[in-house]
């Protein structure tokens, strides 16, 4: 090729400065192809290596596509059209990773060979070529330095011969191995042409059979089957971006409802009032779990109410679990030392009490009027939440006295009371007292309720603190009196578990119905007023009196003296309901008389015969302990079967005193027998 610059090799034997300058420079034209080549090299290997994975990516896709009808997806269905599709697609696929693979031998063939070729071959040649060079160099100047130091005075022929014979040696191989050198480097001009053309044509022809092979491919029905599929892609793209509109005008919508719930208080209760009705509730809350005797850890966890059973679930678990049964349980809310908005749900039987905690005053409200909702079955019922709303609804227009009752009689009919005990159900038939007597007879309208514990005001207990401040005793704030000898040695003690629901001050304490109108005055006053809050203690009954223990420090919060109890009842359909009156005064006309109603666990009937068989025992003191021991015996026999199903039991002097007449005559009879 003209214009090649190349090294003079009839001037190597000469070895001039010259010679040796311009070896220096095609030495250095031949260290920058090497270092260009290196590179070409690289970027032509990144070529053949991304075309083989290009292959196996091809191929591996193609089989992936072919298994989607093995594939079972939770949220996708057995879709037919997608599953054709896409194994039309896989046939197409697999033919371009066959076009491919054949891509990936013709680049070996034809564009990495040449170029390892040359850089393995030929540039290694010359880099050896001028390592043995320079090595001849270097010791053809050591024989010729040896040679001029040669003495003349002391010429030596063997010495001589061999430092001539050196010279010869080292001068030839110089010789010859600078020739071939020359040639290598003049060829290398040559060589580094076709080097960096022929890799390049052989991409290019392969490239070109790639696209002829594909073409054959990609017929005309492959062309009409993508215009079908990307009309389909084209769809969903519109109908993608149609939804993601519609979730974003959601997004925004409930930004602007939701801003007043996004704070875990309740801004404005009016705004979102409390809904009582609802007969389910889901939601976090935190559940108080004890970890020692008297410590405890609360852990928040998601509640729902399935049927009548309160569930809980944590974050990660596919179920919940079950945490109480909700049917005929009770609910209040509670006071916590460490957290507010708590309240405590008690099972049926008293056994598993559950602390829990609401985010709002309104969530643990609503969470306390479900609960009270389905411990009432209402959710068994078809309509539920209408059932509820009725139910509340006349909660709410219970404390409204009702005008029928005002205009029934015009004049009012003395009672009599019989001799023994008279007994009836609450909210069964309508009594004599109920169809003579309206509302303001038994309850004064406007009467306030107590829902709090307080001791109650009475001529004897005053008369107790005055004694005991006169002799300078000083009494016990939470009503325990000083002296409990006679409590202590009576025979009847009894404890039951109580929550006081409410007191008011009634008209009468004789009718039997005044009872069953106070826990209707009570019971819709605590809906009316959102009061959930129930005081636990323990009722002792005893012969000398009914005392309100404490359960926590046992100290006696109130103390009612059996004398001044006058009748006490159940509840006819909730049996844990019960109360009792009392009058203040010795007489049963005139003065204040009080009802209290209390939810019991047990039955309310036993806790009404515990009260009337201490009354017993109390009229019947003068009697030794053995004779008492009998009495309880003999009343825990049920003597008269027909009066099992009675709640109202009036607690008389005369039925009392006639029963003591008739113990002292049979006592009296077993003597003369």
């Amino acid at each position: 090729m003209p214009g090649i610059e190349k090294l003079p090799i009839e001037e190597t034997l000469e070895d001039s400065p010259q010679t040796r300058s311009l070896l220096a420079v095609f030495e250095e034209d031949t260290a920058a192809i090497s270092n260009y080549c290196s590179q070409l090299y690289q970027a032509m290997h990144r070529i053949y290596d991304a075309q083989n994975e290009l292959s196996a990516a091809t191929h591996l896709t193609s089989r992936l596509l072919k298994e989607y009808d093995k594939q079972r997806f939770p949220l996708g269905g057995d879709d037919e059209v997608m599953s054709s599709t896409l194994q039309q697609f896989a046939k197409v696929i697999d033919e371009l990773s066959s076009c491919h693979a054949v891509l990936s031998t013709q680049l070996a063939d034809a564009m990495m060979f040449p170029i390892t070729q040359f850089k393995e071959r030929d540039l290694k040649e010359i880099l050896t070529l001028k390592e043995v060079f320079q090595i001849a160099s270097d010791d053809h100047d050591t024989a010729i330095n040896r040679y001029s130091r040669l003495s003349k005075k002391r010429d030596n022929d063997r010495v001589r011969a061999e430092v001539v014979e050196d010279v010869y040696t080292s001068r030839k191989k110089q010789h010859q191995t600078m020739m071939h050198y020359f040639c290598s480097l003049n060829t290398l001009q040559y060589k580094k042409k076709t080097a960096m053309l022929e890799p390049l044509l052989g991409y290019m022809q392969a490239q070109i059979s790639f696209f002829k092979l594909g073409s054959e491919n990609l017929t005309q029905q492959w062309e009409d089957f993508l215009g079908t599929i990307g009309t389909s892609v084209q769809n969903v793209r519109r109908e993608m971006e149609e939804e993601v509109r519609q979730m974003q005008d959601t997004i925004q919508e409930m930004e602007r409802s939701c801003d007043s719930i996004y704070a875990p208080c309740d801004p404005d209760p009016a705004h979102s009032p409390v809904c009582r009705n609802l007969t389910r509730k889901q939601g976090y809350l935190y559940i108080r779990n004890k970890t020692g005797l008297v410590s405890s850890s609360w852990e928040r966890q998601y509640f729902f109410t399935q049927g009548g059973n309160l569930m809980q679930q944590g974050r990660g678990e596919v179920a919940g679990g079950l945490v109480t049964d909700l049917d005929n349980c009770s609910v209040m809310a509670v006071d916590s030392d460490d957290r507010r908005f708590c309240f405590q749900v008690t099972s049926f039987d008293g056994k598993k009490v559950v602390t829990l905690q609401a985010e709002s005053r309104k969530d643990c409200e609503e969470w306390i009027a479900t609960i009270n909702n389905i411990s009432k079955r209402i959710y068994l019922s078809e309509n539920a939440e209408e059932l509820a709303a009725r139910v509340n609804q006349t909660a709410i227009e219970a404390v409204t006295p009702s005008p029928s009752f005002q205009q029934r009689h015009e004049s009012m009919r003395p009672r009599h009371v019989g001799r023994t005990s008279s007994i009836s159900s609450v909210g069964s038939d309508p009594s004599p007292a109920l169809s003579v007597l309206s509302l303001d007879a038994l309850v004064a309208p406007d009467t306030p309720i107590q829902f709090d514990i307080i001791s109650p005001v009475s001529e004897e207990n005053s008369g107790q603190s005055k004694s005991s401040a006169q002799s300078g005793r000083r009494s016990n704030p939470f009503g325990e009196g000083g002296d409990s000898t006679s409590e202590d040695e009576s025979i009847l003690h009894q404890l039951f578990i109580v929550r006081f629901l409410g007191s008011m001050e009634v008209r009468t304490a004789e009718s039997p119905d005044v009872i069953s109108e106070t826990m209707r005055q009570i019971l819709a006053a605590r809906a009316i007023h959102n009061i959930f809050r129930m005081t636990e203690s323990h009722l002792l009954v005893t012969c000398d009196c009914l005392k309100l223990i404490d359960p926590q420090t046992q100290v006696t919060r109130l103390r009612f003296p059996l004398s001044t109890v006058v009748q006490c009842s159940s509840h006819q359909d909730n049996k844990r309901l019960f109360g009792f009156v009392l009058q203040s005064t010795g007489g049963r006309g005139d003065g204040r008389a009080v009802c209290y109603i209390f939810e019991s666990n047990n039955d309310g009937e036993k806790i009404c015969d515990s009260i009337g068989l201490a009354k017993q025992i109390a009229f019947h003191s003068e009697m030794d302990l053995e004779e008492q021991s009998r009495l309880i015996a003999a009343s825990s026999r049920p003597a008269n079967p027909s009066a099992s199903d009675g709640h109202v039991l009036v607690l008389s002097h005369s039925h009392s005193e006639d029963s003591d007449a008739g113990d002292e005559v049979k006592k009296r009879g077993e003597s003369d027998a």
